[in-house]
């Protein structure tokens, strides 16, 4: 079996990085891999992909992608497309799929409504469409009213080997210069609104008067980036607040947090909320989108509802204060990864729903 996977964005950030991962699960199960990405992409640097085909893409409007698609799926005759982004993967690949007569498969990761005629349209060549959570899914089947039997859930994954608990502070030292005995509270994710950067920069003033101690760490970019900064200047919170810009060593800093806190607004999984967990960070998120997926609250993290600020804060005291809680969730968030969100496991899945679009076509 031979599947052309498109990746259209640029960096690494949840959506490639689980491309990254699947194709390593597909590989390790013998199948081939071809990679169609932007040229200079992240992922074309780390796939183990059996052959990546660089492009100039333009996204949606380009009026070029349909033919040069055409001509890689005639040249490589793949078994199965699978579209993984946008920019033109999930529009132009699909319909380039069915004009080549090759089953496609999409994977929806975003949990944000769409205009419902728009995306009937959009999605109508796939054989399948893949929700990464039970909130994507639900959009799927209930507003975008695709027919249940082409609409499949199939949660991210994680390396849990890559994302694994640290035993010292070394690398996290050496890059901010923070002490060791500070407690660093990191926040992983692109600057834009739905991540709520804003809603926990609300809460860090009383947050830093009751543990002085404490630091927040923020790992990203994204078009906000200069807002939440001035943000935090106004607020007088810069000696306690410390950006870090987009990581390709994440997997190295991650474990070495004391807590991570996510405030999205919508996620359609929360690829940092598993990282954290696999890493045995303790977290605190919103039950925005398909979060509440990965984690039970009070039984793996604490969860408080999307916006709700004093949640978040009273959430953020709790966890800080009681250690024991800390060490509690640690160990059940990382079982909880390693049992149910493996890239074995994600892996087999989609085997399973390439075997049965090809069998249907």
């Amino acid at each position: 079996m031979r599947i052309m996977h498109l990746e259209f964005g640029r960096h690494l950030y949840g959506g490639a990085a689980q491309v990254r991962y699947l194709i390593e699960g597909l590989d390790d199960c013998g199948i081939e891999n071809i990679l169609i990405c932007p040229v200079n992409s992240e992922i074309s640097k780390v796939t183990c992909a059996t052959k990546v085909v660089e492009l100039s893409i333009g996204g949606d409007l380009d009026w070029r992608l349909p033919t040069r698609l055409k001509n890689i799926i005639s040249l490589y005759e793949p078994s199965v497309v699978h579209a993984h982004s946008r920019r033109g993967a999930d529009t132009v690949g699909g319909w380039v799929s069915r004009y080549m007569k090759v089953p496609a498969v999409l994977t929806r990761r975003v949990d944000n409504r769409e205009a419902a005629l728009w995306a009937r349209l959009k999605y109508f060549p796939y054989d399948a469409v893949v929700g990464i959570s039970s909130a994507v899914e639900r959009e799927l089947l209930h507003h975008v009213g695709l027919p249940a039997y082409r609409v499949h859930k199939v949660s991210s994954a994680m390396d849990t080997k890559r994302y694994s608990p640290a035993t010292e502070r070394t690398r996290l030292t050496e890059v901010t210069g923070l002490d060791s005995s500070l407690f660093t509270i990191g926040i992983v994710g692109q600057f834009i609104s739905r991540k709520g950067h804003a809603l926990l920069f609300e809460c860090l003033p009383e947050l830093f008067v009751r543990f002085p101690h404490a630091r927040v760490l923020c790992f990203g970019q994204g078009p906000l980036e200069n807002e939440l900064k001035k943000n935090v200047l106004n607020k007088g919170l810069s000696s306690h607040v410390i950006f870090l810009g987009f990581r390709t060593d994440l997997s190295d800093l991650m474990p070495e947090l004391d807590l991570l806190v996510h405030p999205a607004r919508q996620e359609g999984l929360g690829v940092a909320v598993m990282e954290a967990m696999s890493s045995g960070v303790p977290v605190i998120t919103s039950t925005a989108g398909g979060i509440t997926d990965l984690l039970e609250n009070k039984v793996h993290g604490l969860t408080f509802e999307s916006g709700d600020k004093s949640g978040l804060f009273n959430a953020m005291v709790l966890m800080i204060s009681d250690e024991e809680l800390r060490v509690r969730f640690r160990t059940a968030a990382r079982k909880r990864i390693q049992e149910q969100f493996s890239v074995e496991k994600m892996s087999h899945r989609y085997i399973e729903i390439y075997n049965q679009v090809l069998r249907s076509s």
